[in-house]
């Protein structure tokens, strides 16, 4: 899945968030926060693309539910999130599971990945990631 993505936007940036579930809380708040922002990631010449586990029947009412302006790409088998190292063992209120663990990729121009951070708190994470973006790409 990541192949297509990279090499539809080689000679770009492109930032990558993954989240665990279309229409849940944070999610619906992250993906808000990322499609506010879309004109000012669209400014620097980067695209930003959501990833969950949801099917794109799931992503499509979730955009058109919230009106959000980013693409999202659906990752049911799990393949780019287990190829990014995210689907891991957590812990909630004593009970384990395995689950996504909510990361963001910025992947330079050239495809290679420039930074990993990892979401601590949703809030903000969006424009985390915009300031993440305006420091690598002043630092070429």
């Amino acid at each position: 899945m990541m192949g297509p993505i990279s090499a539809a936007h080689r000679g770009r940036p492109v930032v990558i968030f993954f989240y665990p579930q279309d229409d849940s809380g944070g999610c619906v708040d992250e993906n808000q926060e990322f499609s506010a922002l879309a004109p000012e990631f669209d400014a620097r010449g980067a695209r930003v693309v959501g990833i969950s586990p949801d099917d794109l029947d799931s992503h499509r009412a979730f955009r058109r539910k919230y009106g959000l302006a980013i693409p999202l790409a659906a990752d049911p088998e799990r393949l780019a999130i287990e190829a990014f190292g995210l689907w891991q063992l957590k812990k909630l209120y004593g009970r384990e599971f395995m689950g996504l663990v909510r990361t963001s990729f910025i992947i330079d121009a050239e495809g290679r990945i420039g930074r990993v951070i990892r979401a601590t708190r949703i809030k903000g994470h969006a424009a985390k990631m915009l300031a993440a973006l305006d420091e690598m790409l002043g630092a070429r």
